[in-house]
């Protein structure tokens, strides 16, 4: 099993103590290093600024959102980013949701499996560097020749060599469809919520991503990095108590009530009827009541907490069910060290 120390997204400020945190996990063996955006901070940014004082840990974003940039200037930062660092960047790609692409950056979100093949196979070709890049679209046309084009555009190789032309690409997905075309052309897959009782789910889905003819990898050489919080306690109660309101979020507040990618993933799990009570509850604005229905059984079924044998054998459940890699939001240089300690 490997680890990666996921810094997420900024709140409303900076977060503090990332050096510490990030040479920490430098130094216990950690294997990366994730940064993620949703609307404010970007995921580019503070991989740069934070991956500068590594040299080992590979670099990787959970997620880049697709509609903050077009599909070439996604490839010009992961390939500007891979030469700093000597080759050590994943590319992690996904949709976001309707509310933050027509809301925040005022793109249409309609077709997104479409859209995302589309990036996927631009960002390739300009990493490929084979040929100047082009593209039949519908979504992103290269060169674009609709409404208010002045007809001058012509298809360009990058300027750059890039370092490599097969940089991974992972894909945040969480619908049966969504998770078979990331089987299909991605090298990797970053699920929301995976663990070993829902990987059953979730199997049957990669394996017709990786049947399909032309398919990138097999299960043998995909990697799958889930998000989870490992703790290690002899107290588990309150631990899993303040990873309720997260839970509730995703379940209820994140996403428009009539589209909620993150609840259909609860609701696939099996529970249903609990999400859309605490949906009800959660843009109702009674966020207490919405955390208060989140059970420590569920919780504790997501994330890996207990004590330094329990998390051992967590462990070794989440990697038997396909997971390579844990990302994980730490709080402090001696938690990412004891984890190191437990884990690795």
């Amino acid at each position: 099993m490997k680890l990666g120390l996921q810094l997420g997204y900024w709140g409303a400020q900076p977060p503090s103590g990332v050096a510490e945190m990030v040479a920490a996990a430098e130094d216990s063996g950690f294997d990366a290093l994730f940064t993620a955006e949703a609307w404010g901070s970007d995921a580019f940014t503070p991989l740069a600024w934070w991956g500068r004082e590594t040299s080992r840990l590979r670099l990787g974003t959970s997620i880049v959102q697709l509609s903050g940039r077009t599909p070439a200037s996604i490839a010009m930062h992961a390939l500007t980013l891979d030469h700093l660092s000597g080759g050590r960047v994943v590319l992690g790609l996904g949709v976001s949701g309707p509310q933050v692409v027509e809301g925040w950056y005022g793109q249409p979100f309609a077709k997104p499996l479409a859209r995302t093949r589309e990036v996927v196979d631009i960002v390739r070709q300009v990493l490929a560097r084979e040929a100047p890049v082009a593209s039949d679209g519908p979504h992103y046309p290269l060169p674009y020749t609709g409404p208010g084009s002045v007809g001058l555009g012509k298809p360009l190789r990058s300027i750059v060599h890039p370092l490599r032309a097969d940089l991974p690409i992972w894909l945040g997905a969480e619908g049966p469809k969504n998770v078979a075309q990331t089987a299909e052309i991605a090298d990797g897959w970053i699920p929301l919520f995976y663990s070993p009782a829902s990987a059953p789910m979730y199997a049957e889905w990669l394996a017709e991503g990786f049947a399909r003819p032309g398919a990138r990898r097999s299960r043998d050489d995909f990697e799958i990095a889930t998000s989870c919080t490992v703790a290690v306690t002899d107290d588990p109660a309150p631990v899993l108590a303040a990873l309720k309101p997260d839970v509730a979020l995703y379940m209820g507040g994140m996403g428009a009530k009539e589209v909620n990618f993150h609840k259909r993933v609860f609701e696939r799990m099996g529970y249903a009827d609990l999400a859309d009570r605490v949906q009800e509850h959660y843009l109702a604005g009674r966020r207490d009541e919405a955390v208060a229905l989140v059970p420590d059984e569920l919780v504790d079924q997501l994330h890996i907490v207990g004590d330094a044998a329990k998390v051992r054998d967590r462990v070794a459940q989440w990697e038997a069910a396909g997971v390579t890699t844990l990302l994980l939001r730490l709080t402090s240089a001696d938690e990412v060290r004891r984890v190191a300690e437990v884990v690795l």
